[in-house]
Protein backbone atom coordinates (compact mmCIF):
# COMPACT_ATOMS: atom_id res chain seq x y z
CA UNK A 1 0.00 0.00 0.00
CA UNK A 2 1.58 3.79 -0.79
CA UNK A 3 -0.08 6.57 1.45
CA UNK A 4 0.27 10.33 1.28
CA UNK A 5 -0.50 12.17 4.14
CA UNK A 6 -0.38 15.63 4.62
CA UNK A 7 -1.67 17.51 8.51
CA UNK A 8 -2.41 21.00 8.66
CA UNK A 9 -2.83 21.89 12.26
CA UNK A 10 -3.63 24.68 13.91
CA UNK A 11 -1.17 26.69 14.67
CA UNK A 12 1.10 24.46 12.86
CA UNK A 13 4.09 25.51 15.40
CA UNK A 14 4.78 27.60 18.18
CA UNK A 15 6.44 31.30 18.04
CA UNK A 16 10.09 28.89 19.16
CA UNK A 17 9.12 26.38 17.13
CA UNK A 18 7.38 27.22 13.72
CA UNK A 19 6.69 23.53 12.60
CA UNK A 20 6.78 21.91 16.04
CA UNK A 21 3.47 20.20 15.65
CA UNK A 22 4.01 18.80 12.00
CA UNK A 23 7.65 17.77 13.43
CA UNK A 24 5.56 15.62 15.59
CA UNK A 25 3.55 14.03 13.33
CA UNK A 26 6.98 12.97 10.70
CA UNK A 27 8.86 12.21 14.24
CA UNK A 28 5.93 9.70 14.27
CA UNK A 29 6.54 8.15 10.67
CA UNK A 30 10.18 7.84 11.04
CA UNK A 31 9.42 5.81 14.03
CA UNK A 32 7.23 3.40 12.54
CA UNK A 33 9.89 1.55 10.28
CA UNK A 34 8.15 1.93 7.35
CA UNK A 35 9.96 3.75 3.92
CA UNK A 36 8.71 6.83 4.00
CA UNK A 37 9.42 10.62 2.19
CA UNK A 38 9.24 13.61 3.33
CA UNK A 39 7.93 16.15 0.30
CA UNK A 40 7.35 19.73 1.25
CA UNK A 41 3.73 19.27 0.85
CA UNK A 42 3.01 15.61 2.67
CA UNK A 43 4.88 12.59 3.05
CA UNK A 44 4.15 9.23 1.42
CA UNK A 45 5.18 5.84 3.34
CA UNK A 46 5.18 2.90 1.76
CA UNK A 47 3.84 -0.58 3.13
CA UNK A 48 1.60 -3.22 4.24
CA UNK A 49 -2.02 -1.92 5.00
CA UNK A 50 -2.28 -3.41 8.29
CA UNK A 51 0.52 -0.73 9.59
CA UNK A 52 -0.49 2.10 7.05
CA UNK A 53 -4.14 2.84 8.50
CA UNK A 54 -3.19 2.72 12.20
CA UNK A 55 0.00 4.83 11.30
CA UNK A 56 -2.25 7.34 9.29
CA UNK A 57 -4.43 7.62 12.61
CA UNK A 58 -1.34 7.83 14.86
CA UNK A 59 0.20 11.08 12.74
CA UNK A 60 -2.58 12.41 12.90
CA UNK A 61 -3.57 12.15 16.70
CA UNK A 62 0.43 13.41 17.15
CA UNK A 63 0.08 17.30 15.73
CA UNK A 64 -2.62 17.41 18.79
CA UNK A 65 -0.78 15.63 21.21
CA UNK A 66 1.89 18.18 20.64
CA UNK A 67 0.04 20.93 21.22
CA UNK A 68 -2.03 22.04 18.32
CA UNK A 69 -5.56 23.52 18.57
CA UNK A 70 -7.07 21.20 15.49
CA UNK A 71 -5.84 19.87 12.84
CA UNK A 72 -7.43 18.58 9.58
CA UNK A 73 -5.43 15.51 7.41
CA UNK A 74 -5.56 15.19 3.77
CA UNK A 75 -4.66 11.52 2.92
CA UNK A 76 -4.61 9.70 -0.17
CA UNK A 77 -3.95 5.56 -0.45
CA UNK A 78 -3.72 3.33 -3.09
CA UNK A 79 -3.35 -0.11 -2.82
CA UNK A 80 -4.06 -3.04 -5.05
CA UNK A 81 -6.05 -6.28 -5.08
CA UNK A 82 -2.68 -8.22 -5.74
CA UNK A 83 -0.03 -8.26 -3.27
CA UNK A 84 3.22 -6.68 -4.04
CA UNK A 85 1.30 -3.56 -5.99
CA UNK A 86 3.18 -0.85 -7.15
CA UNK A 87 5.89 0.93 -5.19
CA UNK A 88 6.88 4.19 -4.83
CA UNK A 89 9.89 3.55 -6.89
CA UNK A 90 8.23 2.02 -9.99
CA UNK A 91 5.75 5.32 -10.57
CA UNK A 92 8.38 7.54 -9.69
CA UNK A 93 11.82 6.63 -11.33
CA UNK A 94 11.15 8.01 -14.49
CA UNK A 95 10.96 11.62 -13.24
CA UNK A 96 13.94 11.23 -11.38
CA UNK A 97 17.65 12.32 -12.70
Amino acid sequence: MIAEIQVLPRPTGTASDRYKHVDAAIAVIQASGLRYEVHALGTVIEGPAEKIWPLLQAIHQATLEAGAERTMSVIKVSSSAQAGGPKVEDLVRKFRP
